[in-house]
Parts: C-alpha cells; structure tokens; sequence
C-alpha cells in the first residue's frame, strides 16, 4: 500500500484548518473519552481504516476497555453506554449517514435530554470534524501504520 498524497506536507495550511477545528472540541468541554466513541463510530461507518486504528489505540490509551471499544458499532444493543454515550453515538450515525434521512426530530429531541443547545452544537462540530478526517484519509490513501 502507499499513500497517494502527503496532505499536511503538500497544503500546510488546510491540515492546519482542520487542526483548529480539533483545538475548538478539545477547548469545548466535550468530553474526551465520548468524542472517542464519536470518531471511532463515524470511521466505522465511512470505512476509514486508518482513523479507526488510531482512535481505537487511542481510547484504550486512556484506559477504556476492551468490551466497550468492541461494542461501538452495536451500542444501541448493549447496556454499557451512558444515556449521554448513546444520544451522541445516535447523533453521529444520523449525521455521518445525513444524507438517508437527515437529523429526526425524535433522535434531536433524545440528544438534547442530555446535552445543551451549545453542546448540541460542539456534538455536530465533533461529527463533522471526524468526517472530514475520514475522507481526507480515504482520498489521500492514509493506512494504518502509514505514518
């Protein structure tokens, strides 16, 4: 496997955007280990490998278990995740997929039972964030243990 394009080294300057994107979310508040899931959820959808092997190391890193890194993808049918986990991990796959049938008002409404309209808010910058990640590996052929 090689990589197509060096993104950071070819337009410093767009790698440097979206780094400040990650500095908003980590000053936001959000908490650490749950915009983990988040990444790990929307690069499981996407199919990026690269950013799912880095945020699954990642998480455990921080001392996450096993069973809770395995289960993301079938949050819904497991009672290890918070109320708060599982409204994000829901948000993530309607804006990820937004394209199937946009943000419902219900799983809106289950979002803000627990979070504010500006945590709301930080959550879709942290979706939208990932994403953008997720396509800048996928169309530059980033690869786990590429760099």
């Amino acid at each position: 496997m090689e990589v197509r394009i060096q993104h950071g080294k070819v337009n410093p300057e767009a790698y440097q955007t979206m780094q400040k994107l990650e500095g908003f979310i980590k000053a936001s508040g959000l908490e650490r280990t749950l915009y983990e899931l988040i990444k790990i959820r929307a690069s499981q959808i996407n199919g990026c490998a690269f950013c799912l092997d880095m945020h699954t190391r990642e998480l455990k890193e921080m001392g996450e278990t096993d069973q809770r890194i395995n289960l993301i993808s079938v949050w819904h049918e497991s009672p290890i995740y918070s109320d708060r986990e599982k409204a994000a991990l829901e948000l993530t796959e309607f804006v990820t997929r937004i394209a199937d049938k946009g943000v419902p008002n219900d799983v809106y409404a289950r979002v803000r039972e627990q979070f504010t309209e500006n945590e709301y808010v930080t959550l879709i910058m942290a979706i939208n964030t990932i994403n953008s990640w997720n396509r800048i590996a996928i169309s530059t052929g980033m690869f786990p243990g590429c760099m």
